[in-house]
């Protein structure tokens, strides 16, 4: 009975920890590289700090450590990921419970080059660089279809192709699956690269992002989201962030701040 107790009161302590950490409204989110959390912690958090949360930041070095930690609880929210990735990707291979409860601005992914300054310039064999990270890999090869450099069949799930989908090649293009962080310091190795909106932020210095040749088409799995676990998603600190997302001081601060890199939903226009 003492032990039964004993752990009654053990949980009970535990519960109250959190609670109390709630009503203080400490919200914790993950800071991997890139634009999506500068975005948050530039444009969102002045917002819900006016209205009494308080935030703790805590780094990841990239954003399957950032989910890991989502996952077990020792943060709130992240910002650095679309519906394809969590999906299909960390639900998916890692047993996970986690859910976009809102969509936010996007960089979109570019085709870029170091080489060449016009898609009139494409040759017969050229080289293309194309990230091999799964979730980001068709929409880089959505680009090249879009611009005319390749074509799937109809019926392949766009979302999912591969190069092994590719039906027609007229270029006779070499398209080389990389490590999509090694693009931009690599790019003078290839005709041209595929790099995906975050990359190329971080990379900013050594690849200008307005010099993308093409960019792509946003497609609903590829918008960026506020991610949570699925049991926090309706909880009032979720919702607070939401608002935030969707509130007019967010329009202002986009409409000052935006150069026309940011791709941003309609819903958030």
């Amino acid at each position: 009975m003492k032990t039964f107790v004993s752990i009654l009161l053990t949980l009970a302590l535990v519960l109250s920890i959190g609670s109390v950490a709630m009503a203080d409204g400490l919200i914790r989110y993950s800071k991997s590289q890139g634009p999506y959390t500068e975005l948050f912690e530039d444009g969102i958090i002045p917002i819900l700090e006016a209205q009494g949360y308080t935030f703790e930041v805590v780094e990841a070095s990239d954003l399957l450590v950032a989910d890991k930690m989502l996952e077990a609880g020792d943060v709130d929210v992240n910002v650095e990921q679309h519906t394809a990735y969590i999906e299909t990707y960390f639900n998916a291979n890692n047993d996970g419970h986690l859910v976009g409860i809102s969509p936010i601005p996007t960089v979109p992914a570019g085709l870029y080059s170091a080489k060449h300054t016009s898609l009139d310039e494409i040759a017969d064999g050229m080289t293309i660089a194309v990230t091999n990270d799964a979730s980001n890999t068709a929409r880089c090869l959505l680009i090249l279809q879009k611009i005319g450099w390749i074509s799937f069949d109809p019926a392949v799930d766009i979302t999912t192709v591969t190069v092994d989908d590719i039906i027609d090649n007229p270029y006779n293009l070499e398209i080389i699956p990389v490590l999509n962080t090694t693009i931009p310091t690599s790019l003078e190795d290839y005709d041209f690269g595929l790099i995906t909106g975050s990359i190329v932020w971080n990379a900013r210095e050594i690849v200008d992002p307005s010099s993308a040749l093409a960019q792509e088409d946003i497609l609903p799995h590829l918008v960026l989201q506020v991610t949570v676990k699925e049991q926090d998603k309706d909880t009032e600190w979720a919702k607070a962030i939401v608002d935030a997302y969707h509130s007019d001081e967010f329009k202002a601060y986009m409409e000052e701040h935006n150069t026309g890199m940011w791709w941003i939903p309609e819903e958030l226009r």
